[in-house]
């Protein structure tokens, strides 16, 4: 392999993650949908499976938004067919699927995040909620 082509190589696979910083501001949900749907058309993510993520992206922020405690870090990274979100804010305290009640409003976000993902789970002392969605060989 010649050294421009290890160059690009590199490029590209650098090109496979972003991370954003944003303070606990329910308006700004929007926000980390657009910059992840972008990526994701960038890596060429097929369409059911963006849309998926980019609802765990929004169900996750949303959720650190409405329990957490301070600003939020949302962290999208492509690598060996996995996409794994992840989202961190200031507690301690872990997220937790809940149980809503038919004519409750909210409640449901993990519970569609475990859904739709393959994986998902609790690190950093229960800071970070992450899930993890396959891309099926080729696809990017």
């Amino acid at each position: 392999m010649n050294a421009a082509r290890f160059a690009a190589d590199l490029q590209h696979q650098a090109a496979h993650d972003f991370a954003v910083r944003i303070s606990p501001d329910i308006t700004l949900v929007r926000g980390t949908r657009r910059i992840t749907e972008s990526h994701l058309r960038l890596w060429n993510v097929p369409e059911p499976l963006a849309e998926n993520l980019v609802l765990a992206v929004s169900e996750l922020v949303t959720n650190a938004i409405a329990h957490g405690d301070g600003d939020i870090e949302l962290k999208v990274r492509y690598a060996n067919e996995n996409v794994r979100v992840e989202v961190t804010d200031g507690s301690s305290t872990p997220a937790r699927i809940a149980l809503a009640k038919d004519d409750d409003t909210s409640g449901r976000g993990l519970l569609i995040v475990a859904t739709l993902a393959w994986n998902w789970g609790v690190s950093d002392g229960g800071r970070t909620t992450w899930c993890d969605f396959r891309i099926p060989s080729g696809q990017l």
